[in-house]
């Protein structure tokens, strides 16, 4: 029995102590730029290689920033974190049609996904996503959410982040992407290793346009020029 004890004993301090690791890091985080995501490592390993620039909100263009706000999550100011309504349509579709699979992802359920955990489809994960999500909201604000989502997200194949796939794209930097290049950019998000920018693809070149319609039209709300704003 004293065995069984003690390798107890073990357990419940690995568990606390990588606890406290994630928790210290995720605080790190609200000031830091995430040194390396799992989603870049594989890039790597899979022969995709790895480019990324990060860059400050302030150096990112309204343009950039309101195209990813439009394409992804257009409650992204008002919700916490999740989406409800849009989380169970996409569970309803999912239903309906089992081959198929719709997202309901906010951008901050992205971006925690993107920052702390793998991509794919788990319950394990999906509940992970969940406690970082709600985290990431009290401790970070959705100013940082934005401009981290916009650093680590994937943009191509091997190409992280908006800085990145500006110069790669465009050849300019981010704070110069007009609304016709980053909503491109913004449209290729959903499957970026496919959906190509430049030249864009069929789906890139439908979608963005779609995505400029609403930029237009959300670019007048409050909320949103409260976060997109550099002030």
């Amino acid at each position: 029995m004293r065995i069984f004890r003690s390798i107890w004993r073990f357990i419940k301090r690995t568990i606390l102590l990588l606890f406290v690791a994630q928790l210290v890091y995720l605080i790190a985080l609200k000031w830091i730029h995430p040194p390396i995501t799992i989603t870049q490592i594989m890039s790597i390993v899979e022969g995709y290689g790895m480019e990324k620039t990060y860059v400050g909100l302030q150096q990112m263009s309204p343009n950039a920033k309101l195209a990813v706000i439009a394409s992804e999550d257009q409650l992204f100011p008002d919700h916490n974190g999740f989406d409800w309504k849009s989380i169970q349509k996409a569970l309803d579709y999912n239903q309906r049609k089992p081959g198929r699979i719709r997202g309901g992802s906010t951008i901050s359920q992205q971006t925690a996904k993107n920052v702390f955990l793998w991509q794919g489809r788990s319950w394990i994960r999906k509940g992970l996503e969940t406690y970082f999500t709600f985290m990431i909201e009290k401790i970070w604000g959705k100013k940082r959410i934005l401009e981290v989502y916009l650093n680590v997200a994937e943009t191509g194949k091997g190409v992280f982040g908006i800085e990145a796939a500006a110069q790669k794209y465009f050849n300019k930097p981010a704070e110069r992407l007009s609304q016709r290049e980053a909503a491109a950019i913004a449209a290729a998000l959903p499957n970026p290793k496919n959906y190509t920018v430049k030249p864009p693809s069929p789906y890139v070149s439908a979608r963005s346009k779609k995505i400029m319609q609403q930029m237009n039209f959300l670019r007048p709300d409050r909320d949103i020029q409260a976060i997109i704003n550099d002030k």
